[in-house]
């Protein structure tokens, strides 16, 4: 007599014949669902913690503002949930028992090329605010604003103003109770004015009035004064100059120093970033001297940089330098971190280090990052995250006790997402080009290959780290049986010079060949199977997967491209709020054009891009899509009142992770893949 299989049964069976064992995929709903606790920071002054949680009222699909004073914990937190239009979307721990709450809400309307968006007709987009609160929420204001009369402005430039916000938060200055140093839009010179700003009295005091082609560097972090700055300037046609002044000393005055002056087409790394009380000198994350950045000291009394780098890594570049913020160890260098596989951080401080090395140790197998504390250590903030397990926030007491306060996603089993590895394969012209690889649980080498996805990040000018993936993509997928390959390309920043710059130029041609590479490499190593392989990106991986379906000799079955750029002529110029990126990457972003090879479509097409997108405008994606559908199977969704980047709504999430797992499933290639 036959066994009757019921479902239950069935998923206790091999997915795969080999050993991957098949568990229950984790629903959409578990990456969707608004994260039970998130953006979590302690005021430096130890007395409240701050963190946006989820709302306890209507059906939790929001987020609420959080509060705790630390010196009675237990009483739980003041929690104040979004309202009806503006939502919670970030907020930090201020001084002076302020709050920092950040609020974003829909708009459509006409911009008039104030930010993204068209500069004619109306735009679905958003608008974000940064409001102050007290430590109780008794009352939200719009933070640092600019409250005077603003005589001669244009009703457009006021509208540009409330669409945008008009200030923002640039230095903290730890030990001063007060102040803070705060960016003003000047709407009569159209350049940011860098002030003092009261945080008790709303008083201000100018600190730097920057036009456009000056920025401010390092403030001194105890008297807010300006010690360095940066000027733009023009020396060739379409060429800049980006020049490093430093106060002297003695004079005062700001003075050019040439060695550490380059042209922006160079694209070095030359980042002040502190400076050492007893010398002078100060703290520069270079990459100089090495294809990697690394930590040098430069005397600016000389003009020279020591002879041997403070810190440098023989694979990585050197990510920060960790200075002490509380008055017992202020401006110290309290450790380091390592851009590895993912950021690595190394305490030099003894107390720091046997607190930091105390916690790795309760927690074997996850990171441990310490993100705020007070100065006697009897409050630390510390956070734990793993490649399955997202991030939980924890306060150690007095050194010895733990409490929880929460996690991110605690309803997610860890056992259902697998093995994550940081790899490197080499390309077809012998670059050695860095990814990571995540796979199923259960799935050994010599089971039977996967079905696998080739998931280039956004950017370019961006990597992914190794440890939980934020958008849920990652675990949603192996849990479902696929092995999924993240190729750090050419192009990509923060790997070394030499791979940032050999992406130049490079769209849809060898950026394009390093992924392909990165699915050939895998079917080499018997983990995919070269008939189940496909390629999904989003934003400029979204460019990436239009430009698969256009490109002669796939090795994908289809191509899934979120929020893609897939017109390079219609690129735009408004991608970036960094007049020196823009400038940068511009010109660099030239290659193969998918629209213009439509009628070279080869494998099926998904795409999918929100309609609040001004980032990538959904013409992108409807452009590419009606240009291919005539010669391949393509599918084409808009999603309603999604914004190009996170956060999403939970219906964003739920809506675009279903059109995904459906298209594999279904319309990959014959069959599905």
């Amino acid at each position: 007599m036959p066994m009757k299989i019921t479902k239950a049964v069935a998923a206790s069976l091999l997915l795969i014949s080999g050993s991957v064992l098949a568990r229950e995929p984790i629903p959409a709903e578990a990456f969707a669902k608004m994260p039970e606790i998130q953006s979590v920071s302690m005021s430096t002054d130890g007395k409240n913690l701050v963190a946006l949680v989820v709302s306890p009222v209507g059906d939790r699909q929001d987020t609420a503002l959080a509060t705790w004073d630390l010196a009675n914990l237990d009483a739980g937190p003041m929690i104040t949930p979004s309202n009806d239009r503006m939502k919670f979307i970030g907020a930090n721990a201020m001084k002076a028992d302020r709050v920092l709450a950040i609020g974003r809400q829909e708009w459509t309307g006409q911009l008039a090329g104030c930010g993204e968006g068209s500069a004619t007709g109306a735009t679905k987009t958003f608008v974000t605010k940064a409001y102050l609160t007290d430590a109780r929420h008794k009352r939200f204001g719009e933070a640092f604003a600019d409250n005077t009369r603003k005589l001669g402005v244009s009703e457009e430039m006021k509208r540009c103003l409330e669409i945008g916000g008009s200030a923002s938060l640039v230095n903290t200055l730890p030990l001063d109770p007060d102040n803070v140093i705060i960016q003003q839009f000047n709407i009569l010179t159209l350049s940011g004015d860098y002030y003092l700003y009261n945080l008790r009295t709303n008083e201000t005091k100018l600190l730097l009035r920057a036009g456009g082609r000056t920025s401010p560097g390092l403030f001194d972090p105890r008297t807010g004064d300006l010690l360095t700055r940066t000027e733009l300037e023009g020396v060739a046609s379409g060429e800049y100059e980006q020049r490093v002044h430093i106060k002297n000393r003695q004079s005062g005055k700001f003075e050019v120093h040439d060695n550490l002056t380059r042209k922006l087409s160079e694209r070095y790394t030359v980042d002040i970033v502190g400076i050492d009380e007893e010398t002078g000198k100060f703290y520069v994350l270079t990459d100089l001297f090495s294809d990697l950045v690394q930590a040098w000291m430069y005397d600016p009394a000389t003009r020279q940089f020591d002879a041997e780098p403070l810190l440098a890594h023989p694979e990585f570049s050197i990510r920060n330098l960790i200075l002490g913020s509380q008055p017992s160890n202020f401006n110290r260098v309290l450790g380091f971190s390592i851009d590895g596989p993912q950021p690595e951080t190394t305490y030099v401080d003894p107390a720091m280090k046997s607190i930091h090395d105390g916690l790795k140790q309760a927690y074997p197998g996850k990171t441990v990052s310490i993100t705020g504390y007070n100065d006697d250590l009897s409050r630390v903030l510390y956070a734990t995250s793993s490649a399955s397990s997202a991030p939980a926030y924890y306060l150690l007491l007095d050194r010895s006790r733990s409490k929880l306060l929460g996690g991110q996603r605690p309803w997610i089993d860890s056992k259902q997402i697998g093995e994550q590895r940081w790899v490197t394969y080499t390309a077809r012209d012998g670059m050695k080009i860095p990814a990571i690889l995540d796979l199923p649980a259960g799935w050994k080498q010599g089971d039977d290959s996967l079905p696998t996805i080739i998931h280039p990040h956004g950017g370019p000018w961006a990597r992914d780290y190794t440890g939980w993936d934020g958008s849920g993509w990652v675990p949603f997928l192996t849990s479902r049986g696929y092995a999924v390959l993240r190729p750090q390309y050419r192009g990509s920043a923060g790997l070394g010079r030499k791979l940032w710059l050999a992406g130049d130029a490079e769209w849809g041609h060898k950026m394009q060949d390093d992924k392909d590479d990165g699915a050939a490499w895998l079917v080499q190593q018997g983990i995919a199977d070269p008939n189940r392989i496909a390629i999904f990106g989003y934003s400029y991986g979204g460019f990436a997967a239009a430009a698969a379906v256009v490109r002669p000799d796939s090795p994908y079955q289809c191509a899934i491209a979120g929020a893609p750029v897939a017109n390079l002529g219609k690129l735009g110029r408004s991608w970036s709020d960094n007049r020196v990126q823009r400038i940068l990457q511009g010109r660099t972003v030239t290659g193969m054009d998918p629209m213009l090879n439509t009628h070279k479509a080869n494998i099926p097409l998904l795409t999918y891009v929100g309609d609040r997108d001004v980032r990538t405008p959904s013409f992108h994606a409807r452009d590419f899509y009606n240009a291919v559908k005539g010669n391949v199977p393509a599918r084409f969704e808009l999603i309603a009142d999604m914004p190009h980047s996170m956060p999403w709504y939970p219906r964003h999430q739920t809506q675009t992770l279903a059109l995904i797992e459906q298209y594999l499933a279904k319309d990959c290639g014959p069959g599905g893949l």
